[in-house]
């Protein structure tokens, strides 16, 4: 298994209301090897916002697929330039993509 670590950086105030845009019903939900997602908003930043966008894989081939894919390039798609979306500004400051083996795991049986 694969995790790929989105960590994006927002205007500060924007993060907790961005979350739930990335766990929304979508195309991904049907990509082959996708286990799971999580949103960490990170606590305690003073400047900014900061997700950790954690994708769970079965393998790294499944999520290159998925970066290759239309539906990635649709959801990851920019506003046409004279559109009124195009005319705000984004909150996003900056991201940082990390991909990491899972090495080993420790779970406690309930």
């Amino acid at each position: 298994m694969v995790i790929v670590t989105n960590r994006i950086r927002v205007k500060k105030g924007m993060g907790a209301g961005m979350a739930p845009g990335f766990t929304a019903p979508g195309p991904l939900d049907t990509m082959e090897g996708f286990v799971k997602m999580e949103v960490l908003l990170t606590q305690n930043l003073t400047d900014h916002d900061e997700l950790s966008v954690n994708m769970y894989w079965e393998n790294l081939d499944n999520f290159t697929a998925w970066r290759n894919s239309d539906a990635f390039k649709a959801a990851h798609k920019r506003p046409e330039p004279s559109s009124d979306s195009a005319k705000k500004e984004s909150p996003i400051i900056g991201s940082e993509l990390t991909t990491y083996e899972v090495a080993s795991v420790k779970e406690i049986a309930r």
